[in-house]
């Protein structure tokens, strides 16, 4: 193993537990700009001497400013480590870090404030190096989870030599270090219905019923999931809200879906299909969001032949379905590898976790990965 590497590793490794409880101590859901703060604040703790601090504006509004801190180096080439610090757990569900044999269980633990501290530590290890490059920045955004409008900092970043986004990781399927190189599209789909109100009893005749129409909507949907398609389309119906009372025909409701494709024409093509009308009751669907996919498989071979010499073991680019802040910036920095994170599982669910050997092995994968990206 390179020895920066193995040295900056061990370091990382042995501050991770404590940094990742302080951030897991933090309820900060996608919103809440009290906890966006608080992270910022711990992070910013975190970060090295020499960085350089600027909060800028969130790509959604309402949102507490991002996190942007920079390095200033002497050699030739720019990276970015990218991050966020949103949860989808509310508040009222959070649970702080706690020790469970190896697993590190706590909200947001593997999604992915784990990997903003290994992120953390990279930046503190390139600090010690300038002459590797010519700048290095870390961005930590608060809207990752639940962002529908444009991402607001591709074009700051475009022409950057790499990206390099820390998601969880991952193994091969015979135990080797992988890494993320390709993610679907992601499509969030709102359909409103618009019916009529009535008594469920004396009269449902005069009503026209939203519930029953969303649920067809819903069929029309998943009529479409096809992942083992040509577009590997995944097409799954989340959420359902129609009516007020128990006694009442709902009068309206919304349908929420979670559309997943290797080309985003395949997901606007479910959308389409989506029938304007059931039984009277107007239906209106809308893409809420749209995340491109990401295919970094060709430009990221070499990088990843490159970090694997330095690691000591291979390194393998893998495709993930989940989306992520990676995807965005991948069309204008060829060179994004994602899934730099800690091993964990569960995310989005009470027993999220990490699992603790993995902050050190995953450091060195990180390492050696962004001094493959930084090597002329």
């Amino acid at each position: 193993m390179d020895p920066w590497v193995q040295r900056a590793a061990v370091v990382i490794a042995g501050r991770a537990e404590r940094e990742l409880e302080a951030l897991v101590g933090v309820s900060s859901p996608s919103g809440d700009v009290d906890g966006a703060e608080e992270c910022a604040a711990i992070c910013v703790a975190l970060l090295p001497e020499e960085a350089s601090v600027e909060r800028i504006q969130c790509s959604s509004p309402g949102h507490a400013p991002d996190l942007l801190a920079r390095l200033a180096g002497t050699g030739a080439r720019r990276v970015l480590l990218l991050g966020h610090v949103d949860t989808v757990v509310a508040t009222e569900r959070h649970k702080p870090l706690r020790h469970d044999g190896d697993h590190l269980v706590g909200s947001g633990s593997v999604d992915m404030k784990g990997g903003v501290v290994l992120a953390l530590g990279v930046l503190r290890a390139l600090a010690a190096r300038p002459e590797a490059y010519a700048e290095a920045a870390l961005l930590l955004v608060c809207d990752e989870e639940w962002r529908t409008a444009p991402f607001a900092h591709k074009e700051r970043f475009a022409g950057w030599d790499a990206c390099l986004c820390f998601e969880a990781g991952e193994l091969t399927p015979d135990g080797g270090e992988a890494v993320v190189v390709r993610r679907k599209a992601a499509g969030t789909v709102r359909v409103k219905a618009h019916g009529r109100s009535a008594h469920s009893g004396s009269a449902p005749e005069r009503g026209r019923n939203a519930l029953l129409a969303l649920a067809a909507a819903a069929q029309a949907v998943a009529g479409h999931n096809a992942p083992d398609g040509p577009d590997r389309l995944t097409a799954v119906p989340t959420v359902l809200h129609a009516g007020d009372a128990f006694n009442v025909v709902p009068g309206g409701g919304e349908l929420i879906c979670d559309l997943r494709a290797d080309d985003e024409a395949a997901i606007v093509a479910a959308v389409e299909a989506i029938p304007r009308e059931h039984d009277g009751v107007a239906l209106e669907p809308a893409l809420a969001r749209l995340w491109p996919g990401m295919h970094s498989e060709a430009a990221t071979e070499p990088l990843l032949a490159r970090a694997g010499e330095a690691l000591g073991r291979p390194i393998v680019g893998r495709p993930r379905g989940g989306a992520s802040d990676a995807s965005h910036l991948a069309a204008t920095i060829p060179l994004t590898v994602d899934g730099l994170g800690p091993r964990g599982g569960k995310a989005h669910n009470p027993g999220e976790f990490v699992l603790a050997p993995s902050l050190a092995t995953r450091a060195e994968v990180a390492l050696a990965v962004t001094a493959a990206a930084l090597a002329d």
